[in-house]
């Protein structure tokens, strides 16, 4: 109980939810305000600490928590690599947590086949990295496609299909995991809609038109 009023005092600090009409509760404090505003645009710090604390409380390495493929070598780039791993977990646990773990353009909703797609790729925007504003959730198959600028998402937030994938509209495969998708809304997530200025740079510099 205790930690639910807490998040019902940060509920309060939150804008993306005070535009949805959700105000949180009335008692957030002075400190309250004070690691709302240390975290809340500081989306790097945030993860790193709270997987830190996350593997605190299990009694592991956060080698553990962000379940590393391979041992890492001891050295000054240890670090640096557990905090990629750190940023992409919790990138990829916020935008299947907002898309309710469901693919935005087919509804596929098997966790293990989805993928948390940077709209502004990894590399290009280091800002946004972790901003789920840039994120989609999509299935293996469109999150490739996506990233190859043979689909985008419009500012309309529809599916458009590249001239490129087209071509081959004929082959029953093609109409089956994209043309059936042309022009069809995506399912938008809970909070944090995909940025259009995002989506507007897909299209003008990913997007094969």
């Amino acid at each position: 109980n205790s930690v639910k009023m807490k998040i019902g005092n940060f509920g309060s600090l939150d804008p993306e939810l005070a535009k949805r009409g959700i105000v949180g509760l009335s008692g957030a404090s002075n400190l309250d305000r004070e690691i709302w505003n240390e975290f809340s645009n500081d989306r790097e710090k945030l993860a790193y600490e709270s997987t830190l604390l996350i593997a605190e409380f299990s009694k592991k390495k956060i080698e553990d928590i962000i379940e590393l493929e391979k041992e890492i070598p001891e050295g000054k780039d240890k670090l640096r690599w557990i905090k990629t791993r750190v940023n992409q977990k919790f990138f990829r646990d916020s935008i299947l947590g907002i898309y309710d773990s469901k693919c935005c353009i087919t509804g596929l909703h098997i966790p293990k086949l989805l993928v948390a797609s940077h709209i502004i790729p990894w590399a290009d925007d280091v800002k946004n990295r972790l901003n789920p504003e840039n994120g989609l959730c999509l299935n293996s198959i469109h999150d490739k496609a996506f990233d190859e600028g043979f689909i985008t998402i419009t500012t309309e937030y529809k599916v458009k299909i590249s001239k490129a994938i087209s071509e081959f509209q004929k082959e029953e495969t093609i109409k089956r995991f994209f043309m059936t998708f042309e022009g069809k809304n995506i399912s938008m997530p809970e909070r944090y809609f995909p940025n259009k200025i995002f989506l507007e740079y897909h299209y003008s510099e990913i997007f094969i038109k």
